[in-house]
């Protein structure tokens, strides 16, 4: 068994692997070529935690995988991670563990953002000016870094719950991608005019409003993979010219949709497509200029198990991991 680190996970994959993976991934799911089941959410209401179980098999590849990732929110203030977790990748043929991956989250952060980017590149506009960024944290970094592969904006806003964390952001993403990005004190302020908004939060209740977004703008929302998450007004999906979800089924359980179907606003049959039918070609993505549209992402297991394969083939080409005899 070969015992993969965060660091090994830095050195074996990057960006646009990572989209390529993932992208893979949902296409193989659009055409019944992928094994993706529910997954398993257990909250700790009392610790402001939760923990998710995820996994998936690409039909005839070598390996399969389960994922657990964990999100405890008060960790920022104890000066830990908010999101930690671990992946193990096993045989497809003999069921043996190949690779035990103790990344601490990393490679969910990553496969997360990936999602977002290919969410992007497949129904924002060519031309984006301005990317505003709904949140401050690890998964908010990774969606800019993701997001810069697919499009080149010439101005990225950031609003996050608290001001200081989004000037911290704005000063490392600015140093780090070499875009400028600013900081702003509210949520309506950093999406007005913004091309591509992306909201990044655990947030309970919603933060982006549907009058705020202008016509032709698509919103990523990736932070709603639980029921009582809820980041999205429910009206903006169903003003959405196109609305996309990774899964039909896990969104109208814990994503946005969840939320607007409850809400009365939307039924099933309203969502135009999933995101591997738009990017297997079986459904068209943005069809016009002016189209609002809107992807709702909860996390699939399709996603964990296209990008643990990635690891596992790139830490054996570059001589990566520790062998472990167990």
């Amino acid at each position: 068994m070969l015992l993969l680190t965060e660091d090994d996970v830095r050195a074996a994959i990057d960006g646009p692997e990572a989209v390529r993976a993932v992208r893979d991934g949902f296409v193989a799911l659009a055409r019944g070529e992928a094994v993706s089941p529910p997954n398993f959410d257990l909250a700790l209401p009392d610790r402001n935690g939760e923990l998710h179980v995820k996994g998936g098999y690409l039909t005839g590849r070598e390996h399969f995988a389960v994922k657990l990732a964990t999100g405890f929110y008060d960790n920022p203030g104890r000066g830990l991670s908010a999101s930690g977790g671990m992946s193990i990748a096993l045989s497809s043929v003999t069921g043996e563990i190949v690779a035990l991956v103790a990344d601490r989250g990393l490679l969910t952060e990553l496969r997360t953002a990936a999602a977002g980017a290919l969410a992007a590149d497949l129904l924002a506009r060519e031309r984006v000016e301005r990317v505003a960024v709904v949140g401050a944290g690890g998964q908010a970094r990774h969606q800019l870094r993701a997001l810069l592969g697919v499009r080149t904006p010439t101005e990225v806003v950031v609003a996050a719950r608290r001001a200081e964390a989004a000037v911290a952001y704005a000063e490392e993403m600015t140093a780090s991608l070499g875009v400028s990005v600013r900081a702003v004190a509210d949520v309506a302020e950093a999406v007005r005019g913004a091309d591509v908004i992306v909201t990044t939060t655990p947030a309970r209740s919603p933060v982006l409003r549907a009058d705020w977004v202008r016509a032709g703008a698509h919103v990523t929302a990736v932070g709603s993979d639980m029921p009582d998450k809820h980041e999205l007004d429910p009206s903006l999906l169903a003003r959405a010219d196109r609305l996309v979800v990774d899964s039909l089924d896990a969104a109208a359980r814990s994503g946005e949709l969840h939320h607007a179907l409850d809400a009365g606003l939307l039924a099933r049959d309203d969502v135009h497509a999933e995101l591997g039918e738009v990017a297997a070609g079986l459904r068209p993505g943005r069809t016009g200029p002016d189209e609002v549209t809107v992807c709702d992402l909860t996390g699939l297991g399709v996603q964990d198990v296209a990008i643990t394969s990635l690891l596992v083939r790139r830490a054996a080409s570059l001589g990566l991991g520790q062998r472990l005899d167990v």
